[in-house]
């Protein structure tokens, strides 16, 4: 199976390299990547941010499973977006990553459940 990592960062990182190891993983991406991701994956010069062309990338590039690290795609709703394409996604939907994404929003709901 390939499988696309989205980010940049040390996280990113971490997920690239574990994942290789895995004997049901053929290719890891990482979109964008970094210095680091470049040694254990392909990086792939698309922006996280980029829905419709990381879309595109999966379905060319047969992503069986795509692993979003960063909080910004996943607020602005990667992994809905993917959904919709029906493909294989790793993340909390838009509405779930607003727990992380804003303060102001998780301060409500954990005061509302009295946590």
């Amino acid at each position: 199976m390939n499988v696309l990592v989205v980010g940049n960062g040390g996280r990113e990182h971490a997920l690239a390299w574990k994942l290789g190891q895995s004997s049901r993983v053929d290719r890891v991406f990482v979109a964008p990547g970094n210095a680091g991701t470049e040694a254990d994956a392909e990086n792939v010069p698309i922006a996280a941010t980029d829905f419709p062309a990381l879309i595109k990338f999966a379905q060319t590039n047969q992503v069986g499973l795509t692993v979003v690290g960063p909080e910004a795609p996943l607020a602005a709703g990667i992994v809905d977006a993917f959904q919709k394409a029906r493909l294989k996604v790793f993340g909390p939907s838009k509405a779930a990553a607003q727990l992380e994404g804003s303060k102001v929003f998780c301060k409500n709901i954990l005061r509302s459940a009295d946590v």
